[in-house]
């Protein structure tokens, strides 16, 4: 986890660095009456967050580049550039980007919540590369990160995906 505050997202070419992720915002929640966010991750290889449910909103996902597995209930997918799915709020999911030169993804949500939890964890990145991974978090840091998750009505229920 990176920020303290929380970054005010707005549509912009700007990337941020969320967690070990790269993301840009191209459509942001209050950007319209609709409520919906389009971001852009980019991440290195083996990135995962842990299994996770989203209590408000369901999350799509589109491959631009590389690709994911994506764990969606009972279901894993995997997802090359092209293709998308769809993890639909109440049921745990997590990816994990499989191309060893990283991934590149949209994510699209309606609720603001996932939008409002990224901007509370974001910050301004330092350039434009991708992020190293850190390696997991440290106990305080994941009960932080949980804390931060369920203000957003998104809930850690499962380690990342192996």
């Amino acid at each position: 986890m990176h920020a303290t505050t929380t970054i005010d997202i707005t549509a912009s070419s700007l990337p941020l660095r969320f967690l070990d992720s790269l993301v840009r915002v191209h459509v942001a929640h209050g950007d319209g009456g609709d409520g919906v966010s389009i971001l852009e991750f980019r991440a290195p290889f083996g990135d995962s967050p842990p299994l996770h449910v989203h209590h408000t909103e369901d999350e799509s996902f589109f491959v631009l580049d590389g690709s994911l597995r994506l764990a969606v209930g009972d279901d894993e997918l995997r997802l090359e550039a092209g293709q998308g799915a769809r993890a639909p709020r109440g049921v745990p999911h997590s990816y994990r980007v499989d191309s060893s030169g990283g991934a590149r993804w949209l994510v699209v949500t309606t609720g603001g919540d996932f939008e409002r939890f990224v901007g509370a964890l974001a910050a301004p990145a330092a350039s434009e590369a991708i992020p190293e991974r850190s390696g997991p978090p440290a106990p305080e840091q994941a009960e932080a990160l949980a804390a931060v998750a369920a203000a957003h009505g998104i809930e850690l229920v499962g380690p990342p995906l192996a």
